[in-house]
């Protein structure tokens, strides 16, 4: 209880430092360049100093819980950056991706009003930045469209041994794309899931849509290394040569 009272202040000065550096961007007498660029720098280090009092692989909810927050007051903050400041498309991108490794390496569900929450205020911030030109959290939003982090039934039979609908499956692929794609088979070979990365690469790589990017064919045969005989793994091979796949692309 007194952990939970602790995390719950803690957000609360969280979010009045975030309220706070928005309030200085919007009355600063700097050119909006300027101010935009000191707002970026100001965020990046309150985000960091609250960050590294946390370690991921042993509480990881209190990191989602700063990320969610830090994702609304961008969104809120972009009303007032300028458009010719490549800091904000830099913090977007970081602060995006580091949300999107943290959630993938949850070994645990994540509780129904924490993922609510945050599925919330990806939403509302996507469409508040997309909205000036900014669709840099499009790849978390596919992730928060979602009922949880691994529950899309297309890609459970993928990982699996059944055999999903081939509509199904270009469809989740299409809509996921290579870059959430690849970061999801980064982590099941971390975690020595090598059978399921290797469905799921194999899968990529033979889909047309991607076009030999995030080199999955490879990534694929990686994993075939780590769990089949080096028979099985020239026979695979030889199938991509006769696909007209190079394996090393």
């Amino acid at each position: 209880m007194a952990e939970e009272e602790g995390n719950a202040t803690e957000f609360v000065a969280l979010r009045h430092k975030f309220q706070d550096l928005i309030s200085e961007l919007k009355r600063s007498s700097e050119s909006t360049l300027d101010a935009s660029n000191s707002f970026c720098q100001d965020f990046c280090q309150v985000l960091m100093h609250h960050g590294c009092q946390r370690r991921p692989d042993e509480d990881p909810l209190p990191l989602l819980e700063m990320y969610t927050v830090a994702i609304m007051c961008c969104a809120e903050a972009s009303l007032f950056l300028s458009p010719e400041c490549e800091h904000v498309t830099d913090v977007l991108e970081k602060l995006s991706w580091s949300c999107l490794n943290l959630l993938l390496s949850f070994s645990e569900q994540i509780p129904g009003a924490l993922w609510k929450e945050f599925q919330s205020s990806v939403k509302m911030a996507h469409g508040i930045l997309q909205a000036h030109g900014n669709s840099q959290l499009h790849t978390l939003l596919t992730l928060a469209e979602e009922n949880g982090l691994w529950s899309n039934a297309t890609l459970c039979s993928l990982l699996s041994s059944d055999i999903p609908n081939v509509e199904k499956v270009h469809e989740f692929l299409s809509r996921e794309g290579p870059e959430l794609l690849h970061m999801r088979i980064k982590h099941l070979i971390k975690q020595k899931h090598m059978e399921k990365a290797a469905r799921l690469a194999k899968t990529c790589a033979e889909f047309p849509e991607f076009g030999g990017k995030k080199n999955f064919r490879q990534i694929y045969l990686v994993c075939l290394c780590e769990i089949k005989p080096q028979e099985e793994l020239m026979k695979e091979v030889r199938v991509f040569k006769k696909k007209g796949l190079s394996a090393l692309h």
